[in-house]
């Protein structure tokens, strides 16, 4: 049986909120074909990933139009309709959340986010607000997986890890939480969800 659980870790990107850069781009870049080149050559996930490193949406955007002066347009809308890409909140996971912090639990969140991109999901999804406290990767200048991210959000709050419990999307990200020594369990939808909830005790 698991250590009891004292703590509470969410991800917060597909596992609360909802993420697809689709959705803006569907109506920016039409052709399917033309969109999927500007995805894998221009806005890149390795290029997105820097600015939850910490890098400037000024200094992302500039290293990109330097290179790609055609797509300016489409290289500023990213940001300029980042809020299209997160629609709606998982709500399952949000009221597991709320349920928590109102027993009183020890809720926290880790997450890999842009600084800014961060304060304008806690304005569009209050709810962001409610637990303890957060590390935001661009704040910290890590991200995850790497091991020395989960070693500064327990350090940070305080956490036992043998008795910490920590929901992420990515498998590499709970693998390597499950390595630093955290109770670890893969997002993957409600029903999984519940099942890992119960299997520690989070869920009656």
């Amino acid at each position: 049986m698991p250590a009891n659980i004292q703590h509470i870790v969410f991800d917060i990107g597909k596992v609360l909120i909802h993420y697809d850069p689709d959705l803006p781009f569907s109506r920016l870049i039409p052709d399917a074909g033309e969109r999927k080149w500007f995805f894998e050559n221009v806005c890149t996930h390795d290029w997105n990933i820097e600015q939850d490193r910490g890098r400037t949406w000024q200094e992302a955007e500039a290293l990109l139009i330097a290179k790609f002066p055609d797509h300016e347009h489409n290289i500023r809308g990213f940001r300029k309709h980042w809020h299209e890409m997160v629609p709606h909140p998982y709500q399952h996971s949000v009221d597991h959340l709320e349920r928590f912090v109102s027993e009183g639990r020890d809720v926290t969140l880790l997450t890999n986010f842009a600084d800014d991109t961060f304060d304008q999901a806690c304005e569009i999804f209050p709810f962001l607000t409610r637990p303890r406290g957060v590390t935001v990767s661009a704040r910290v200048r890590l991200i995850k997986p790497d091991p020395a991210i989960y070693d500064a959000h327990t350090k940070a709050f305080g956490l036992d890890p043998k008795a910490t419990f920590f929901i992420d999307d990515s498998l590499p990200n709970v693998q390597a939480a499950r390595a630093y020594g955290w109770n670890a369990v893969h997002f993957i939808g409600p029903e999984k969800l519940d099942e890992d909830l119960r299997s520690f005790g989070l869920l009656g």
